[in-house]
């Protein structure tokens, strides 16, 4: 019995496991060497690690230069092995009385002959491990043969001395790593390359193979020259729907890509005046440019009825809302006559020369913006580079006054934020608004329809709480099939006596349109761009983009603007929205969305 207690306190006393790996790597890997035997045990130990018997320091989890040993997450990390990185490493976590070791044995491939392929632009590093019996207190020497049994001795700088392409790995001559590193590989790089001592003792034969990218063809545009197809069905009610449906599609889906870009705060766009925008480019699209146009618009491939239902759009809101396009073009591009001729014919959008100077050109566009949303954005453009080529604008200005006035007199009232905090703000206020209002369980969101001039109506949409969640789980139920039901369903509401309260609005919101288009998978039109139905003679790529919208709600109802460039380079018986919530204006005669947004600090 007493051995049996003896045993026991031995156990308490201390426990040690530990386990081995021998890791064999060739130069310039990297490698993670985990401590722990599973993500679940030793969580709270106290860590060290140790290499050839003594402790490692710490060193920055940024750094991240060749060889480096970086200790992150209590695993320790080799960024591109070298020779000197050879050994033994041992962790060491202590927990409570019991210790776990796990070693690790790296074993550098020094062979005295590498092939290294690389990618043409890269950094290449040429190892060369040279015998201790061999260390001298100078560098190495290295050579490249150039043909013929010739070879040419390189000139490697000190890492210190910036700028040059062939550097030594370390500076260090009495190192027995004697690496280079060759950057910004070259096709003319490619060959053998060897080092050696002072005597001729060949240490390291390297043959380098350089992978070059193949030659972009020359621009041609032979084929996609032709203007777009007429449309066979210009009166036809079907591509009037098909064009509809994109319509809302493609609002539904810009509302999600950007509210979760901007995840809580403001946000207010207009989809008719970015789709109208990008309409107007597709003009001059073809081949895989035109297919991601079409398919970030919601559109049907090779719709040709686009363009003309488009113009038959603009025409049927022109008592509720102003569209207007232009083109800026430089002199000294020779636009397609068909391009221009079929962009005034569907957009109305003449092109204009720019002037001599970014000024002069910053000025014009920004006159012309501030003219067609009645002063409302008067600066869409910083400036206008000399390389420009061309700009696309489009502006909308809407005015809609209430069906039913608002109190005249300024009430205020306090707006719950989706933090809580309570903000006063001043409000319009009716104790008896006549209003269509309805639950919908689709969009998780009570939803008012407040009538407005011009065959238009303002909808709200009233999550359950003031809460960041419960506006989220309205706007992920936004789809074009729910908000065209939600639509369906408040016009044929019947109206009733409300108590209405809304906060007085000013949403002044420019859109981040670059990081929007490639969420739109229109990145292609940054890079490389078929726009050859536009201008043939050069390749032109999307320079920069822009959006911004202005939205205005008072006792006289809801005025709105939004201005869109792109450049191209060579049950309840009150509603109260005194809390976030999305708001939609909608034409009630086109049935397409006119502005979105949404508002959680007014």
């Amino acid at each position: 019995m007493h051995h049996l207690a003896l045993l026991c306190l031995l156990l308490q006393l201390g426990f040690e496991l530990s386990t081995s790996s021998i890791l064999r790597v060739v130069p310039g890997s990297s490698l993670t060497l985990p401590c722990f035997p599973s993500q679940t045990h030793f969580i709270g130990g106290a860590v060290t690690w140790n290499y050839n018997g003594g402790d490692i320091s710490e060193f920055p989890a940024e750094q991240s230069d060749p060889g480096a040993v970086i200790i992150k997450d209590k695993s320790l990390n080799i960024i591109h092995v070298t020779p000197a990185n050879m050994g033994l490493y041992e962790c060491v976590v202590k927990e409570h009385n019991i210790e776990w070791k796990k070693k690790y044995t790296i074993e550098v491939d020094v062979s005295s002959d590498y092939i290294i392929k690389m990618n043409q632009g890269s950094m290449v590093y040429l190892p060369c491990h040279r015998p201790s019996f061999s260390q001298a207190n100078t560098y190495a020497h290295w050579f490249k043969e150039t043909g013929g049994g010739e070879r040419r001795e390189l000139t490697p700088v000190e890492v210190s001395k910036t700028g040059e392409r062939l550097e030594w790995f370390y500076s260090d001559p009495s190192s027995n790593d004697q690496t280079i590193t060759l950057k910004e590989l070259g096709e003319m790089d490619a060959g053998i390359y060897y080092c050696e001592s002072a005597k001729g003792e060949r240490f390291n034969t390297i043959t380098l193979i350089v992978d070059v990218a193949p030659t972009a063809p020359p621009h041609s545009c032979s084929g996609f020259t032709t203007a777009w197809e007429p449309c066979q069905e210009e009166t036809s009610s079907i591509s009037a729907s098909i064009l509809k449906e994109s319509m809302t599609e493609f609002s539904m889906k810009l509302y999600s890509h950007i509210s979760q870009l901007k995840s809580s705060a403001n946000l207010l766009f207009s989809p008719i005046s970015i789709s109208g925008i990008f309409s107007n480019l597709l003009l001059g699209a073809r081949g895989d440019t035109r297919r991601v146009i079409e398919a970030a618009l919601c559109l049907p491939h090779d719709f040709h009825c686009v363009h003309s239902q488009m113009k038959r759009l603009k025409e049927n809101l022109l008592a509720s809302l102003k569209i207007a396009s232009q083109i800026y073009y430089n002199p000294y591009m020779n636009l397609s006559k068909s391009f221009t001729n079929q962009s005034v014919e569907f957009y109305n959008a003449e092109a204009v020369m720019l002037q001599n100077s970014s000024e002069e050109n910053t000025e014009m566009i920004n006159s012309w913006v501030a003219k067609h949303t009645n002063n409302k954005i008067t600066h869409l453009v910083d400036s206008v580079p000399s390389e420009t080529q061309l700009i696309l604008l489009n502006a909308v200005y809407f005015n809609g006054q209430w069906k039913t006035r608002f109190d005249s007199h300024v009430k205020r009232s306090q707006f719950t934020k989706l933090n809580g905090d309570l903000q006063t703000v001043p409000i319009l206020y009716s104790s008896k608004y006549l209003v269509s209002m309805q639950y919908v369980p689709e969009l998780k969101a009570q939803v008012a329809r407040f009538p407005l001039t011009g065959e238009t109506s303002l909808y709200i949409l009233l999550p359950r709480t003031h809460l960041l969640p419960d506006l989220q789980m309205t706007e992920m139920h936004m789809t074009d099939a729910t908000i065209l039901q939600m639509v369906k369903l408040l016009k044929s509401a019947y109206t009733q006596r409300v108590e209405v309260t809304l906060p007085r609005l000013k949403l002044d919101v420019q859109t981040d349109m670059k990081t929007l288009l490639k969420k739109l998978d229109l990145s292609s039109l940054f890079e490389d761009a078929n726009l050859c139905g536009l201008y043939a003679e050069d390749k032109v790529i999307l320079n920069d983009a822009r959006h911004k919208a202005f939205l205005r709600l008072t006792e006289d109802g809801v005025e709105a603007s939004a201005a869109t460039s792109i450049s191209l380079y060579r049950t309840f018986n009150s509603f109260s929205a005194l809390r976030p919530f999305v708001l939609l204006i909608w034409s009630d005669q086109a049935d397409v969305p006119l502005f979105m947004g949404r508002v959680t600090e007014p």
